[in-house]
């Protein structure tokens, strides 16, 4: 064996971790679960087109959620609500076209589910076989485990999704922390759980305090995702607007901001616009004879 190449023990090892590793094909559930077992961190990123996608997949996120928060970042609504089913399947279409490794989850938006588990079915389906997905995400712990349960039995992988469920902003009021106190802390732990039976492969936990959301991931078997749940869960989520400082105004406490590009954008469409009404654009490197 030349000196330089890996051994079988550094291939192995090198394809068995999520980030850097996993490069001949997509990261699976499979992969995740045994994530957990190590006790390696993962991180998760939104995206809605191809070409951020394709972004994130080269710089090794190993999955990609097509969240319906595409309504807030991308659509111009003002919730998550008024997404639609038509929008969830060509908006995930273009993530899967523009990667080659991340696994990819879609979001199942409002009304697509909730109305029963075969309704569910039918809209899960939709992004799997029309959009090309690998999971499929929905709100709700107790109250959607029978959908969970009927989706995984006809081979779709779900991940869960917890605590603050965007879906629900009107009902909630806004966006509160959830699992504060006894009661509440008790039926998240109740939703965990049910979720995990029901068959879900990962659960998300959103705007939970932080050593309730310790307390769920060391309880489950399955990875558990934060978004504001504190640093003990198995993996990290951010809607990557938030994570790349695209968001005007106020972002959640739990973000981190990563870069500025709303600023470099918008210094580049300035010094574009500058250059056009300047004359020095188009120059002479840039014309046709």
């Amino acid at each position: 064996m030349n000196a330089s190449s890996p051994s079988p023990a550094q291939n192995q090892a090198s394809t068995s971790t999520l980030y850097g590793g996993v490069t001949s094909r997509r990261v699976t559930v499979r992969d995740l679960a045994s994530a957990k077992q190590r006790g390696e961190k993962w991180s998760m990123l939104t995206a809605y087109d191809a070409l951020t996608a394709g972004v994130f997949d080269e710089a090794g996120i190993p999955v990609l959620l097509v969240g319906d928060s595409a309504g807030n970042c991308h659509l111009g609504y003002e919730t998550t609500v008024p997404v639609t089913m038509d929008q969830m399947v060509m908006l995930s279409a273009a993530v899967v076209r523009g990667t080659k490794r991340a696994m990819i989850v879609a979001d199942l938006p409002f009304g697509s589910y909730q109305e029963s588990p075969a309704q569910a079915m039918h809209n899960a389906a939709r992004l799997m076989k029309e959009a090309g997905v690998g999971a499929v995400k929905l709100e709700g712990g107790e109250r959607s485990a029978r959908s969970i349960e009927l989706l995984v039995e006809a081979g779709i992988p779900v991940m869960a999704h917890i605590g603050l469920t965007p879906q629900s902003v009107h009902a909630f009021g806004g966006y509160p922390v959830q699992g504060r106190g006894d009661e509440a802390a008790h039926q998240l732990l109740r939703d965990a759980k049910a979720v995990q039976q029901a068959g879900a492969f990962s659960v998300v936990l959103e705007a939970v305090p932080a050593e309730l959301a310790a307390q769920v991931t060391e309880q489950l078997a399955i990875p558990t995702v934060g978004i504001g749940g504190g640093p003990d869960t198995d993996a990290q989520v951010l809607v990557w607007t938030d994570m790349a400082g695209m968001t005007a105004g106020r972002v959640p406490k739990f973000v981190k901001k990563y870069a500025d590009l709303r600023t470099v954008l918008g210094d580049a469409a300035r010094a574009f616009a500058e250059d056009v009404r300047g004359g020095a654009f188009p120059a002479e490197e840039h014309s046709f004879h």
